[in-house]
């Protein structure tokens, strides 16, 4: 089923920008994971992810009360161009307390351990812009497996729900930030997040894609990013 043309009316820029879930590499089965179980073992990384009953503990948990009732979710990161979930509105959306921070590491996917990643996150601080997609009633809670087999496939992220700024309104929002007990968290400067993006690169990619391709979508909604802006200066004065 793909994205019905009401889901951009408030945002018709991103008509044709964002990928059909149908089409997303994120839209993950629970059968990929026994292939990605066998290559994560043969590259050294035999716990490399949460347990499915522990993944799926954390969404009860965070979800408890809300599978009867649409549900919004604020996107800031690769979230807002590939989805992977069947949403029924998008709208520009203000994140109150917490900012766009580089500050996820990551040795696996677009990293490894000899050329580790930053993935975007969500810090203490601030606001960020982004978006926030509506899923409906009916389909949250097949769509929110779906989710957290890409957000809270490891040990990076916390969901929590708070109000959402939008031009049609507020709206309580999930979003996943960075869980700062993580071992993941890295708590570096702008500087040194330039050095790792620049030379980041594992089995999907390179980390300045990534980056590179979330600065343009961010472009696309008129945001103004101060950490954005910052890393790419550094990123310019790199060898």
């Amino acid at each position: 089923m793909p994205l019905l043309p009401d889901a951009f009316i408030h945002v018709p820029m991103l008509t044709g920008k964002i990928t059909e879930p149908e089409q997303s590499a994120f839209r993950i089965s629970l059968a990929s994971f026994e292939e990605w179980d066998r290559r994560a073992a043969a590259a050294g990384f035999p716990e490399w992810r949460r347990s499915h009953e522990d993944r799926e503990a954390t969404r009860r948990a965070a979800l408890a009360g809300r599978l009867n009732a649409d549900l919004w979710v604020f996107a800031y990161g690769s979230l807002m161009w590939d989805p992977a979930i069947h949403i029924a509105e998008i709208r520009q959306a203000t994140f109150p307390g917490f900012h766009r921070r580089f500050c996820l590491k990551i040795t696996i996917g677009r990293g490894s351990r000899k050329a580790p990643s930053l993935m975007a996150a969500l810090d203490v601080g601030g606001e960020c812009h982004g978006l926030a997609f509506r899923l409906p009633a009916n389909l949250v809670n097949q769509e929110t497996e779906i989710l957290w087999r890409r957000e809270m496939i490891g040990y990076g992220y916390a969901p929590v729900f708070r109000p959402v700024a939008t031009p049609q309104g507020s709206v309580e929002a999930l979003a996943f930030v960075i869980d700062r007990s993580s071992p993941h968290f890295a708590d570096v400067s702008n500087a040194e997040a330039a050095a790792i993006i620049a030379t980041g690169r594992g089995r999907l990619g390179t980390n300045r894609d990534y980056f590179d391709n979330l600065a343009e979508h961010v472009r696309l909604l008129e945001i103004e990013d101060d950490v954005f802006e910052d890393i790419r200066s550094e990123l310019g004065r790199l060898p």
